[in-house]
């Protein structure tokens, strides 16, 4: 039995010896290749690196330098020369043509997206809100919130009410989730869905107490129950 423990040893030693003399000569005979694949990864990541330090950094530094006006006209609703810019200045549709590839110009396209809602130009609004990278928790919100005040402003009420939804649940806060279920509320009324707009003031009650629309949520609330005829 001992022999044969011995035996089944020096087979797996043979085997592991074979396995590695294959890896051995496989390496060998792509030695070649294998270096330039290496060499491909290692320039693609210094690359990608040396893009981000030495491209896209200064870049952003020059949009937010750049933007920085269009934002100040649109503090005061200076709205043409915040999308158009004023000749010295650019406005935020330069930036997102000039500086793609950056911060900037993506909060530049929520910013265009506002200037046009404002304006009435709501199917421009939403190609801009759209297009809009929605990552931050405070942006992110108001611009699903955004999109949903252009569709509804087009008499598109579904549509609106899927934007009022995602833009309550984006980021659960006191802020901006008791805001939007209020309005995904009254847009529910509008599609005579009452039993939904009930279970969205309810929301607001149960879970956001301190927020600004609860005092009033009773009365949106009684409203919505007459209508469902739960009274």
């Amino acid at each position: 039995a001992m022999a044969k423990k011995v035996d089944k040893t020096e087979q797996q030693m043979i085997a592991v010896e074979e396995a590695l003399s294959r890896t051995e000569v496989f390496i060998e005979k792509n030695q070649r290749v294998l270096i330039i694949v290496i060499g491909v990864i290692v320039v693609a990541v210094l690359a990608f690196y040396g893009y981000k330090r030495l491209y896209v950094a200064p870049m952003e530094e020059e949009a937010q330098s750049q933007m920085f006006m269009a934002e100040r006209y649109f503090e005061i609703d200076s709205l043409n020369r915040a999308l158009y810019g004023d000749g010295n200045y650019l406005g935020f549709i330069d930036i997102i043509e000039e500086y793609g590839v950056t911060k900037s110009a993506n909060l530049a396209k929520y910013y265009a997206g506002i200037c046009y809602l404002k304006q009435g130009d709501f199917n421009q609004a939403i190609d801009y809100l759209d297009d809009f990278k929605k990552k931050d928790q405070i942006v992110g919100p108001m611009a699903f919130g955004a999109l949903a005040d252009a569709y509804l402003e087009m008499d598109q009420p579904e549509e609106a009410v899927k934007y009022y939804m995602e833009a309550a649940e984006f980021q659960t806060n006191d802020f901006t989730t008791p805001m939007f279920l209020m309005r995904a509320g009254w847009t529910y009324e509008i599609l005579g869905d009452y039993d939904k707009a009930l279970g969205a003031y309810t929301r607001i009650q149960q879970e956001f107490p301190k927020s600004l629309q609860s005092p009033e949520i009773d009365k949106y609330k009684e409203r919505a129950k007459i209508l469902a005829g739960q009274e």
